[in-house]
């Protein structure tokens, strides 16, 4: 956007007009138009100005203008500046004179009028840059109320030792004031009731000693006494324990006697069980033999039959059969019990190392049961180690994920107070320059008015500020010597085009275009930006 400053000015009764207006970069259109004029015997001035900080922003403000009759002089500035949606300061009068006829001695006409200055707008702003400010202040704030507290206890201290002090002197000199010899006087009788009273406990003290030094003795040797005994008994303890265990041994060794006794026995009723029957079958069968063999005996009538003869030899058969039919059956049982014998040692050895595999299978179900345990233990030490573990972690994770969150929430709080710093710097930037031209305008417009007031040709200033958007300003004239007032307002528009504005001050005729020149009768004042 481009702007352009139009002043005109015209040789009729000293009138005079200034328009001025000032737009930041931001700015999207604005246009400010300011009039002042005046006719009659007197003269007049005026002065309106617009500032228009864009963004979307309506700024308004009035300036109040100032009149004299009869040649008087007035002049009342006015500046205005408007912030965001909730901030903003208006401020009118930072310096004003209203001269009329009556202080004409005071001011003579053509002088330049004092001017008074509002500290108050000069007063820098505190905009507290450092949010670790209120912290500090806050904690210097508790430090000093902690150390005026000890402050305080010190104070009460040294109070109460100097009533101590004063109690101690007070003591000190009623004790010089007494009188020593009667004080020894008064002393002696109750320091030898207090010594005679002292030396019987003393000997009360030595008796009972003399007691307890017995007593103790006693109590030594009935201390060695039970420890004799203890002793004693420990050592028999020991000594049936390890008789126990032998007993133990030889109780299972004798069990271990008495099963393979019974083994034997078992098996030695079974072989007797065994050749008796055998026995009895031989006999039958002997017997059956007996009864089936057939004796043909021949009869001799002869007197001289020797039957004596014939029956040792009948004797001598039948003992020999029963010998044969013993020593095989005395064999029979030799090679049956030894079999027996060898399957009882066999089954024995089987089943010693059977209780001895049971032992060692006992042992190691016992191991093994031990060893399930502690892993059941570690397991359940793992488990909570594990449990620990994560909810350390998820306690951690959602520290760290509240930790994150406030650090972007204070980022993003941090982003918009320095958006915030940035706009009111470009604001107050603006309000600068917008300060720094209308101050050069009020200086030209003074040393127009000096000229004026000292007879040269008077004449009427028009400025004007055109833009893409249009705005309309009108300040009636009056027909005296009366300085009007008026209002303005201005509004931001849109625009994508840079934006120039050129100043050009003349003496007879005042214009501000792009390809005009500008006489040297004033000093001209070319701004660009």
């Amino acid at each position: 956007m481009s702007r352009q400053l139009n002043i005109k000015s015209s040789g009729d009764k000293g009138n005079f007009s200034v328009h001025s207006a000032v737009v930041p970069r931001k700015a999207v259109g604005s246009l400010a138009s300011y009039c002042a004029a005046g006719r009659g015997a007197g003269a007049g001035f005026g002065s309106r100005s617009l500032y228009s900080l864009g963004g979307n922003r309506r700024i308004s403000f009035n300036v109040a203008g100032g009149g004299v009759r009869a040649g008087g002089y007035g002049f009342r500035p006015g500046s205005g500046y408007g912030g965001g949606r909730a901030s903003g300061f208006a401020g009118s009068m930072f310096g004003s004179v209203d001269l009329g006829p009556a202080c004409l001695s005071v001011c003579p006409p053509g002088g330049i009028h004092q001017v008074t200055v509002n500290k108050s707008l000069l007063a820098p702003l505190n905009v507290e840059l450092d949010p670790e400010i209120q912290k500090v202040r806050a904690q210097e704030r508790e430090q000093i109320k902690v150390l005026n507290d000890k402050f305080a206890s010190f104070i009460d201290k040294v109070r109460f030792l100097e009533q101590q002090n004063q109690v101690l002197e007070t003591k000190w000199e009623l004790l010089q004031q007494l009188d020593l010899n009667n004080c020894k006087k008064n002393l002696e009788p109750i320091l030898e009731g207090y010594i005679s009273n002292l030396r019987k406990q003393l000997e009360t003290l030595s008796g009972d000693r003399v007691r307890l030094d017995s007593e103790l003795r006693s109590m030594r040797d009935l201390v060695e006494d039970y420890k004799k005994r203890y002793e004693v008994e420990i050592n028999r303890r020991t000594a049936a324990e390890n008789e126990f265990v032998v007993l133990k041994k030889d109780a299972d060794a004798a069990y271990a006697v008495k099963v393979e006794l019974q083994a034997k026995v078992d098996s030695l009723d079974k072989d007797i069980k065994f050749l008796k029957c055998l026995y009895d079958a031989e006999i039958a069968q002997i017997q059956t033999h007996a009864s089936e063999t057939s004796v043909i005996l021949s009869m001799d009538n002869n007197r001289d039959l020797d039957l004596d003869s014939i029956i040792a030899e009948v004797r001598m058969h039948y003992e020999e059969i029963a010998l044969k039919s013993k020593a095989e059956a005395e064999a029979l049982y030799q090679t049956k019990i030894q079999e027996l014998q060898l399957a009882a040692s066999r089954h024995g050895d089987d089943l010693k190392h059977t209780r001895s595999e049971m032992v060692e299978l006992n042992r190691l179900i016992q191991r093994i049961r031990c060893e399930i345990g502690n892993v059941k233990k570690q397991r359940a030490s793992l488990e909570t180690a594990i449990a620990d573990a994560e909810q350390r972690g998820d306690n951690a994770l959602k520290d760290a994920r509240a930790k994150l969150d406030e650090l972007e929430g204070a980022l993003h709080q941090a982003k918009e107070e320095l958006a915030r710093m940035l706009r009111e710097y470009q604001e107050l930037m603006s309000l600068k320059l917008a300060l720094d031209m209308e101050i050069a305008t009020y200086r030209k417009l003074l040393e127009g008015e000096e000229c004026r007031m000292s007879g040269e040709n008077p004449s009427s200033v028009s400025i004007s500020v055109i833009s893409s958007s249009s705005y309309s300003y009108h300040h009636p004239s009056s027909a005296g010597v009366d300085l009007g007032a008026s209002a303005v307002a201005g509004s931001s528009g849109s625009t994508q085009s840079g934006q120039t504005k050129t100043t050009e001050v003349r003496g007879g005729d005042l214009k501000d275009s792009q390809g005009k020149s500008t006489p040297a009768s004033i000093p001209a004042r070319k701004a660009t930006r």
